[in-house]
């Protein structure tokens, strides 16, 4: 949410001072995001003690990041929403933090990469933590705290998150759908829009067509719908999906077929080598058209479905077990070794659903950066801790979800298709057509095969092999993804 320099030595003497967007005292600046949704508070009212605050606008529980600076020191600390996490990394006296890791570009180098995390990434066990790929570079996670000294950059986690660990009895003559649409469309309605002019991320599923629903009962004077087509039999179901549910909302819509943008295709963000996160989404290229189009319709708010899986899981928090990550054969020593590691150094369990933040950390500064605030109502947390209230019979399957698309009036096969959209066609398709080529090159001069994170050998025996086969083994997408990403940035 914002983006900064901070000298410790600025600090004995505070003479703050906006100029050209930015906060300036020395060579020290403060900037938040170039989002209209989001506001700017100093108070330096108690000076030399000067506290900068950067959130929502008009909300009343509002994701924020806070400053707090004083003569030899600075703290920052984030809320619980972890829409945009800060990236922190201090440097000779100074501590340089953004919302966009490729912002800190400079202090990044491909041979100074976390063990663990490169290991997690390729094995696609991903976990919630401070630790980035890089070396001395922090994410600032949720409830977090960090404190710059002297000493350097200390990172403090929060205590655990209190959660229901069971489901409850619902009351007679409870309605838990009418308790769901009373709070999805309040949670909706404190979104941060100064003009109301608002975007949805409309798929045709369950999860983003309860938001639309919730969007259209808020009455916002202007909404338009945008999404992406899987294509295939599976997309023309998709299509008429999203068809039905825009003609009952009354959006403006902007459908875009994701096969004409999948992963690694020309034009994209991979194929030019733009700087980039390296451990961002597979289907980034496909996301930056639909983030452009709502960015060129003056859209300051997105309403996107995230988190609709993960307040639906059917599980026990006491039983949770991870599932058992799938073989990789191309891994190298160096990851092998450090896949003992892949759960230490975690941060707490967090008041929304770990998946989904993550995802936030993927997904949402590219909306950042297309002056865009992402804003996803069924992460709420008000929705999540009535979802883990909820008795297992309305969340299996979705089932309240669809309930209330059918109360809505829309038909069963918008309710609940026998064929719900995935993109597994479209991550083929770039793999096969754009992929391949691209671990050609890797085979020829590697970042992770020369540091010993990836075997060279097997890696092209598993590109040989999917030359002849069937379908192209999604998890190459994942070293393929790693290693341009990190090539970006060097």
């Amino acid at each position: 949410m914002l983006s900064m320099r901070l000298r410790l030595s600025d600090l004995q003497e505070p003479k703050w001072r906006p100029q050209g967007g930015r906060w300036i005292n020395g060579e020290s600046w403060i900037e938040p995001a170039n989002v209209s949704t989001l506001v700017m508070e100093v108070n330096d009212d108690q000076a030399p003690r000067v506290r900068v605050r950067v959130k929502e606008c008009e909300r009343g529980e509002a994701d924020f990041v806070a400053l707090t600076m004083e003569p030899g020191e600075a703290c920052l600390s984030s809320g619980v929403f972890g829409t945009a996490p800060l990236y922190l990394v201090e440097k000779a006296g100074e501590l340089y933090a953004s919302w966009d890791l490729t912002a800190l570009r400079s202090h990044l180098r491909a041979d100074r990469l976390v063990p663990r995390v490169v290991a997690r990434t390729l094995t696609r066990q991903h976990r919630y933590s401070s630790e980035t790929l890089f070396e001395g570079v922090y994410r600032l996670t949720e409830r977090a705290s960090a404190t710059f000294t002297g000493s350097g950059l200390g990172i403090h986690y929060p205590e655990l998150a209190e959660h229901v660990l069971e489901p409850r009895t619902l009351r007679s003559g409870v309605d838990p759908l009418a308790v769901l649409d009373e709070l999805l469309t309040d949670v909706i309605r404190e979104a941060p829009a100064a003009t109301g002019c608002v975007g949805v991320e409309l798929s045709g599923g369950a999860d983003s067509g309860n938001v639309a629903l919730a969007v259209k009962a808020a009455r916002f004077p202007g909404v338009y719908s945008f999404g992406l087509l899987v294509g295939g039999s599976t997309g023309r179901q998709q299509r008429d999906r999203r068809g039905a549910l825009v003609e009952h909302c009354g959006f403006r819509d902007t459908a875009t077929p994701a096969m004409q943008h999948s992963p690694f295709c020309p034009g994209g963000v991979r194929a030019l080598r733009r700087p980039h996160d390296p451990a961002g989404a597979f289907y980034q290229e496909a996301f930056d058209v639909v983030r452009e189009q709502a960015a060129a319709r003056r859209c300051e708010v997105m309403f996107t479905g995230s988190g609709g899986d993960e307040i639906n899981a059917h599980h026990s928090r006491t039983q949770a077990e991870l599932p058992t990550p799938e073989p990789v054969p191309w891994l190298g020593g160096k990851a092998i070794r450090a896949l003992a590691e892949v759960n230490e150094h975690l941060a707490p369990i967090p008041v929304l659903p770990v998946p989904t933040l993550m995802a936030f950390g993927m997904h949402n500064p590219g909306f950042l950066r297309a002056g865009i605030w992402p804003v996803s109502p069924l992460a709420h947390p008000r929705i999540v801790r009535f979802m883990e209230q909820l008795p297992h019979e309305h969340k299996r399957g979705k089932a309240l979800f669809r309930e209330r698309i059918r109360r809505a009036g829309l038909p069963e096969w918008v309710a609940a298709p026998t064929e719900p959209e995935n993109f597994l066609a479209v991550l083929e398709k770039g793999l096969r057509s754009y992929g391949l080529a691209v671990l050609d090159d890797m085979l020829k001069e590697s970042i992770l095969v020369d540091l010993g994170y990836v075997d060279g050998k097997a890696l092209a025996m598993a590109g040989r092999n999917a030359d002849s086969a069937p379908v192209v083994p999604d998890l190459l997408c994942d070293v393929l993804a790693l290693e341009v990403g990190l090539r970006s940035l060097m």
